[in-house]
């Protein structure tokens, strides 16, 4: 009996110092849910405004070239990535039906030929008969009639001749024709460049009936290269000519290209409702890093600002939890709810303390101070941490291990 005594003292003991224990527990944990904050502090540095957009790279000059008569590929003499000379022969179509319409078109320029002779001599022949009717037609020895029958001749062999002549420059004008048609078989390069693309291969028919098929894709100068950026409507006011650009590729990520903006196309783009506009930012590509049709992530710099003061954007997004303002009667409400973005809060002898700013340019980690009652050094808040706050691993609420 004793011994059960004993024990139910012992349970009562251990279940005494339990609570004690959580009540302490309890009492010391509220008591240190005085909230911290985590701080960044106020400097002084460049900052750059910037537009982001993606675009897509190509030469400054790329030149489709195709053929103006129909035909089949006879020959190639280039491939991708070929250099090519102005001038330089770069396919062939099969030359012998247009040579064949050339020799018609000469044959029918010498028949016209021959037959302009042949009028002309007919025409002295109507001359001299005219010539004698006129004279036995003074002398009253021939009827009236004969002579306007030679002076009917004589005009009429006069505009044979000039239908013959007109049959020669018909025939001279047709083997003109036939020879261009001739050395349209003879496919050149238009300018100085490489060979991008190539759609044909020999033995394939190419039919110029109604449009140019392209053949060959050169460009200009790989040098010099542009890139085509699509800007939404919202940020295109803030583009000029003239300005910055800094991009990068995938195929480089470690490399930062840098271009201008050369032009700023006033034609709109809708896709899905979404209003767009091209800008044309021209790049030095010496090195031939950048290839046409690479994916170009681009910021455009349309404000740059030397040795201002700025923060942290995260301290303009802050705002002060409501328990604590509540709590805080240093302030009247209204100033401590201010707007989001014209004010941050500092810590000021422990204590946070709002303070109205007007902020400037933002490149999108920091923005510009322009006025303020802060100074370089302070510390602007960025997030409220509170102690009591569990952490990561432990459920809220969970009771203490005593054991």
């Amino acid at each position: 009996m004793n011994r059960k005594r004993g024990l139910i003292k012992v349970f009562i003991i251990i279940f005494a110092v339990i609570c004690i224990a959580v009540g302490v527990y309890l009492f010391f944990s509220n008591k240190d849910k005085t909230p911290q904050f985590k701080t960044e502090k106020v400097t002084k540095g460049n900052i750059s405004a910037t537009v982001t957009a993606t675009g897509t790279l190509s030469a400054v000059t790329t030149v489709a070239v195709g053929t103006q008569v129909s035909g089949t590929i006879k020959e190639i003499y280039v491939d991708y990535n070929s250099p090519v000379k102005k001038g330089q022969l770069i396919a062939l179509i099969d030359p012998d039906t247009f040579q064949a319409q050339v020799n018609q078109a000469r044959a029918n320029l010498n028949l016209a030929k021959a037959n302009l002779k042949k009028s002309e001599v007919s025409l002295q022949d109507a001359e001299r008969n005219f010539n004698r009717y006129k004279t036995l037609i003074e002398k009253e020895l021939i009827a009236r009639s004969e002579f306007d029958t030679a002076q009917t001749n004589l005009d009429s062999a006069k505009a044979q001749v000039e239908a013959s002549k007109a049959q020669v420059l018909q025939a001279e004008a047709a083997l003109k024709a036939a020879e261009i048609n001739l050395d349209h078989t003879r496919i050149v390069s238009p300018v100085d460049g490489v060979v991008i693309s190539r759609s044909v291969d020999v033995g394939q028919t190419v039919a110029a009936s109604f449009q140019t098929p392209t053949l060959f894709s050169i460009a200009k100068d790989l040098t010099k290269m542009q890139v085509v950026a699509s800007i939404v409507e919202a940020d295109i006011g803030m583009v000029k000519n003239g300005q910055s650009v800094e991009f990068t590729v995938d195929a480089h990520r470690e490399t930062v290209f840098k271009g201008k903006v050369s032009e700023v196309r006033i034609a709109p783009i809708t896709v899905q409702n979404v209003v767009t506009y091209e800008v044309i930012i021209l790049v030095d590509n010496l090195e031939h890093k950048l290839k046409p049709g690479m994916t170009a992530n681009v910021s455009i710099i349309v404000d740059s600002k030397d040795d201002v003061l700025k923060i942290p954007n995260s301290a303009l997004r802050f705002r002060m939890p409501e328990a604590l303002l509540q709590k805080d009667k240093t302030q009247p409400q209204r100033e401590q709810k201010g707007r989001a973005g014209t004010s941050v809060w500092i810590l000021k002898d422990a204590k946070p303390k709002r303070i109205p700013i007007k902020t400037g340019i933002s490149d999108g980690q920091f923005t510009e101070i322009v006025s303020g009652e802060i100074k370089e050094g302070d510390e602007v808040i960025i997030e409220a941490i509170s102690k009591s706050t569990p952490k990561q691993g432990q459920q809220s609420g969970a009771p203490p291990r005593l054991f």
